[in-house]
């Protein structure tokens, strides 16, 4: 497709990456010529410096004949702009990136009114992943495929799991039954394992299957399965304030810590179900008499990644027990992060350009591919693809024992008319399923592309 992404900051460069990783003939159109260079540079794709909103600049950039247009500047109202005049020049699909709560209430007249294809707001959408891990704690990451009705959970195997030290074919049938164990990583390596891969503690693995099957897993392991009971909060931006509404919802208690006198009293009115504390947030004291050993989770969300990271070191240290959700927005701290073990990390310029990449894929399978969702995982190094299976496809009617896969490729689930089905060699897939895919390959775009050239 013919994208164009105005905006080149942190969630525009992801976005440009791998939209250009996925062969889509991407221009960015961005007012610092530094950044646009960069792009041009480092990426497969074309730069034109100036402001989005300018008629002349969409024309230049080739807005007549775009697929879609996606503006992620900092400025919402530009955001909405671009996308009025891409829709009145190019006729194409529009997505901007609208970060201001006032605007949450108005999304649905602004999005007819536009004409948006999408709209997606940064600090709702990690909220509303933080919100996943708070409901399920033993997991360090939660997605969602075949709309919601499966999920994709990452736990690690601690030291007195009943599955460590255990090879996949020997774990016992009432643990596994629902569920596909599809990829383990160990330490700096990734494995999508046969039956023969043994377990070991410190691994992180990833399931998948249904919602209820996935809590199931969790309750045989003797992990926590339900949702936290109380969580503290540190920063009370709209990311916090997003996920304190979620919260609250779900009957959590909610504490608040927030430095600035007006935006706890802004807090304060908004919340009224919250405990809100104006003070310093990485103040031990303070965060001790406020019961931080006691807190079942705690959410740190300040705007700088060191204190976040320190934050959760501390909190671990105190209240081993804790769920610790630590935001990071630079993505180059991963591999340190991860040695740290600190839980889930919420990295909020992937989680918006996830969301937007999704909205593209759903697009492109009405044109080149059958792709319905993907998502990138283990930092990139695997993909899990969620697959429409057409009439035609080779894969249609034969047990999965008798088709010949590509070497790197698991299926891991089947979604036949909204039952989830985590497969066996017996498993047939139908004409109209979709089939989640997971894959140590790149540039998978049918599903025929798991079976071996004949």
């Amino acid at each position: 497709m013919r994208i164009i992404v105005v905006g080149c900051g942190n969630v525009g460069f992801a976005l440009v990456q791998q939209l250009g990783k996925e062969g889509h003939d991407v221009t960015v159109i961005e007012e610092k010529s530094s950044v646009v260079q960069s792009a041009v540079n480092n990426l497969d794709v074309m730069g034109i410096v100036g402001n989005g909103a300018s008629y002349s600049i969409m024309k230049d950039a080739g807005i007549e004949s775009a697929d879609l247009m996606i503006a992620v500047t900092d400025s919402d109202e530009l955001n909405l702009l671009c996308c009025l005049i891409a829709r009145k020049a190019g006729n194409c699909s529009t997505i901007a990136r609208v970060r201001n709560p006032i605007y949450k209430k108005e999304i649905s007249f602004i999005k007819e009114e536009l004409g948006l294809s999408m709209v997606i707001n940064p600090e709702e959408a990690a909220a509303t992943e933080a919100e996943r891990l708070l409901k399920l704690p033993s997991a360090t990451k939660i997605e969602t495929f075949a709309r919601g009705r499966a999920e994709l959970v990452k736990l690690v195997i601690d030291e007195n799991s009943r599955i460590r030290d255990t090879a996949l074919k020997d774990i016992p049938s009432d643990l596994k039954k629902h569920v596909i164990i599809a990829v383990v990583q160990r330490g700096s390596e990734v494995f999508i394992p046969d039956g023969s891969f043994i377990l070991r503690a410190g691994d992180e693995i990833t399931i998948f299957g249904s919602g209820r099957n996935t809590t199931n897993f969790f309750k045989k392991l003797g992990l926590p399965s339900a949702k936290v009971h109380s969580s503290m909060i540190i920063g009370g931006g709209e990311t916090g304030y997003y996920l304190a509404m979620k919260l609250i919802a779900l009957g959590i208690n909610v504490t608040i810590f927030e430095k600035d006198a007006a935006r706890c009293k802004e807090l304060t009115e908004l919340l009224p179900q919250a405990l809100i504390i104006n003070g310093d947030g990485t103040d031990k004291d303070m965060l001790i008499e406020e019961g931080v050993e006691r807190t079942e989770s705690l959410v740190a969300l300040t705007n700088l990644d060191e204190e976040n990271i320190m934050l959760s070191m501390y909190v671990k240290s105190i209240n081993p027990k804790a769920k610790l959700i630590t935001k990071v927005h630079r993505v180059n701290y991963g591999d340190i992060i991860g040695s740290l073990n600190l839980g889930s990390v919420i990295y909020p310029k992937n989680i918006t350009a996830d969301r937007i990449i999704q909205f593209v894929r759903g697009m492109s399978a009405t044109k080149n591919s059958n792709i319905e969702t993907l998502y990138t995982l283990n930092d990139e190094r695997v993909e899990a693809l969620e697959f429409i299976v057409r009439g035609t496809s080779a894969v249609i009617g034969k047990p999965l024992s008798e088709l010949k896969l590509k070497k790197g490729i698991l299926i891991a689930c089947i979604n036949h008319m909204g039952e989830i089905i985590s497969p066996s060699g017996d498993s047939i897939i139908r004409d109209r399923d979709s089939v989640i895919v997971v894959t140590t390959l790149t540039g998978l775009q049918d599903i025929n592309d798991i079976l071996e050239s004949r």
